[in-house]
């Protein structure tokens, strides 16, 4: 993958939100490795692209020789569109689907390109791609533990799942 590097990098709340709700304390017990996805300036990656560089992080931390245990969190929204004509855009039918195929069929949305994608979860709903990265980090089948879908009075549905890789 060419993928870029840097030494020092400002997070956001796609970051911190996560951290916050896991440790409110904001004394994180972790170590942390961020990973960014493009979501907002052309060209965006693919579906497939995103998937892909999941699996090569599920593989590098397959082969990392040490005991201990790894999370991978992916955060993003569902479908969503904060501006423009299709404001409040939300696509339930296509969000519930695009959840069970991180379970069942996880390459299921890898038949999309970036502008289907698009037009199919809205705008700022691109940021999927960050859920298909995390999927692509678990290696084969997975077993769902929690999962929950919640369309609040806003203008973003909001997700949940809690995947564990099979012994």
């Amino acid at each position: 993958f060419d993928v870029v590097t840097c030494q020092e990098m400002l997070v956001d709340h796609a970051f911190t939100l996560p951290m916050a709700l896991l440790w409110p304390d904001l004394r994180w017990p972790v170590r942390t490795i961020p990973v960014c996805v493009n979501t907002v300036q052309a060209p965006l990656p693919s579906a497939s692209r995103c998937y892909r560089l999941g699996e090569a992080i599920g593989r590098a931390i397959e082969s990392w020789d040490t005991e201990e245990r790894v999370v991978v969190i992916g955060t993003g929204g569902l479908s969503h569109q904060l501006d423009g004509t299709r404001a409040g855009f939300i696509n339930k039918e296509f969000d519930r689907k695009f959840m069970d195929s991180l379970v069942d069929d996880p390459k299921w949305a890898t038949q999309y390109s970036t502008l289907d994608l698009v037009e199919l979860v809205g705008t700022q709903g691109v940021e999927l791609l960050m859920w298909l990265v995390a999927r692509g980090a678990l290696t084969g089948k997975v077993d769902k533990l929690h999962s929950n879908y919640h369309i609040p009075i806003s203008n973003t549905a909001s997700g949940l799942m809690l995947l564990g890789n099979r012994d």
